[in-house]
């Protein structure tokens, strides 16, 4: 009989991997809400397992063409309007995505879910009106993790990432992020609006939503370069 461990681990894998594909291409929008403004980014994303990714800003305007590149635990900017590539340090990860909601390593994945974590099953609720599993996870010692605990609600038929709660060091809750408006892309049913609700400053959040996904198209490891990043369309 397997241990809960085991399948706590299991469970998130599958999660991690119904959402990721063995490689994904999609287009989204994200908007930053405010309680005086909101404003909305829209971006193509390529990623190739857990190791590359690279994000390209379509619109608006004054944005347009800047990329961020992920290779291994390496991360690049490039920021058309001054020229210039930026290698970002790891003390950035932390720091707020395009003035998101989102900390940079939620958008490049520095961290898996899958590795960096031990994964203990910490009991069954309903989430948005499916079963889920809750699932505490704790980072393992030396990995690249800026959360101290994250809970993630995962339902039990579809493997849905359907809610996450993510504590600092002080067990404080930090941010929660819901995953909703379920709709199948590529034969998958998967989240197509994610909103991350930081919980100590009101009226704010950020909503992501997947226009399109498309998994497995063969993306080689060659097109996630420094000079692609510059290129890309």
């Amino acid at each position: 009989m397997p241990t809960f461990a085991q399948n706590a681990t299991e469970i998130i894998r599958k999660m991690d991997e119904k959402m990721r594909g063995e490689s994904l291409e999609a287009e989204m929008s994200m908007t930053i809400v405010r309680p005086n403004w909101q404003r909305t980014v829209s971006m193509k994303s390529w990623s190739r397992g857990n190791e590359y990714s690279l994000i390209l800003i379509t619109a608006p305007a004054r944005d347009e063409g800047t990329a961020f590149l992920k290779r291994g635990n390496e991360i690049w900017n490039w920021v058309p309007s001054v020229g210039r590539t930026i290698k970002m340090p790891p003390s950035m990860m932390m720091q707020s995505w395009m003035g998101s909601d989102f900390t940079n390593d939620d958008l490049v994945r520095e961290s898996s879910v899958v590795t960096d974590y031990d994964h203990k099953l910490a009991g069954e609720e309903t989430v948005s009106g499916y079963e889920c599993y809750k699932i505490e996870m704790t980072p393992k010692p030396d990995a690249p993790v800026v959360w101290d605990r994250v809970d993630v609600w995962v339902s039990k038929e579809e493997y849905l990432e359907l809610k996450i709660e993510f504590y600092d060091e002080f067990g404080d809750l930090i941010n929660i992020m819901n995953g909703m408006n379920v709709k199948e892309f590529d034969g998958r049913k998967i989240p197509s609006r994610m909103e991350m609700i930081p919980q100590d400053k009101e009226g704010h959040k950020t909503i992501i939503e997947y226009e399109s996904m498309e998994f497995n198209e063969g993306i080689p490891e060659s097109f996630f370069s420094v000079q692609n990043m510059r290129r890309v369309q």
